[in-house]
């Protein structure tokens, strides 16, 4: 099938976008696609693949999102600003409701986080601090910033789903091999984790700044995941560490989202939603094999933009 895209990114974490809102694809056949297309030694390469697809009764649009490894999650914050671009350009609208694979979410074009950077707000939620929901079997009820025994370590953690399940463990400095290790202990899918799970490990910054790092579950680590720094927002509000309401920054590799959490759980990001550039490719799904990626088009201005804002939070 020859499959139109564009290469695009949410603070850093980047994906080939697709407009599938008259695709027939099984799910084995979108797992055979994310493998193709987001392998990072194949002709496109992302942290997954993302699919505008049509909404329900309740929303305007929808979108799937399938992990480099092909598994499906309930969401990707980073993503869906980028889905929320490609449907708000379809429908010709600047807000809408858009279906997730278990819930909904709003998003909303706003004024750019900085020059040149095209700007989506995006509330999620609420946040669930339920063990039941992920499930981490033979765990109490909630746990928040308790220790988790069968994860390598000592650390403390707090387990929130949004919906993607996280653990968020808050640490002085982040030591990418130990989060490494927790994140391929969950990876696992050990009997008593059987839907697996992120892990963020997060630096505070003073009063509004937080610095995350996280292992995706279906990825590995990753330079930013949308989720993860809402789920990071909203367990700093739970401890103590971050007040309810307050809006703060919250820094990546990839760059930096702002995000609230409020006491009703919701958690709002505004972030980019960066095109890179658009390109077509032949995929053959049944060897999960593509042929030479032709690029249709580039926005360099854009990649500029976003270079500009991420090495300043870099610096």
């Amino acid at each position: 099938m020859l499959v139109r895209f564009i290469k695009c990114h949410g603070s850093g974490n980047d994906f080939p976008l697709v407009d599938a809102r008259d695709w027939t694809l099984s799910n084995a056949e979108w797992a055979s696609l994310a493998r193709v297309l987001a392998a990072r030694g194949g002709p496109v390469g992302g942290d997954g693949i993302l699919a505008l697809v049509p909404g329900d009764d309740a929303s305007a649009f929808g979108m799937r999102m399938f992990n480099s490894d092909g598994s499906e999650a309930e969401t990707c914050l980073n993503g869906l600003r980028c889905v929320a671009r490609a449907g708000f350009a379809a429908f010709g609208v600047e807000t809408a409701t858009v279906r997730l694979k278990t819930s909904h979410a709003q998003v909303e074009h706003v004024g750019d986080l900085a020059p040149g950077v095209y700007t989506v707000a995006e509330t999620a939620g609420p946040a669930s601090l339920a063990t039941a929901d992920w499930p981490i079997l033979g765990a109490p009820e909630r746990l928040i910033d308790a220790p988790v025994p069968s994860l390598p370590g000592t650390r403390a953690y707090t387990a929130v789903s949004i919906p993607n399940p996280h653990f968020v463990t808050f640490i002085e400095h982040i030591d990418d091999a130990e989060l490494v290790a927790v994140g391929e202990a969950c990876e696992a899918a050990p009997a008593w984790l059987p839907n697996r799970a992120n892990v963020s490990f997060v630096e505070r910054r003073g009063d509004d700044t937080l610095f995350v790092r996280t292992f995706e579950r279906g990825v590995g680590l990753t330079s930013s995941c949308g989720s993860a720094m809402a789920a990071s927002t909203y367990a700093a509000c739970v401890t103590g560490r971050i007040e309810f309401g307050r809006e703060i920054a919250v820094l990546n590799r990839g760059g930096m989202v702002r995000a609230r959490a409020e006491v009703d759980a919701m958690v709002t990001l505004h972030g980019n939603a960066t095109w890179e550039w658009e390109g077509e490719v032949d995929v053959d799904l049944g060897a999960e094999r593509a042929g030479d990626v032709q690029v249709l088009r580039r926005f360099d201005d854009e990649v500029a933009a976003w270079q500009a804002v991420a090495e300043n939070v870099q610096r």
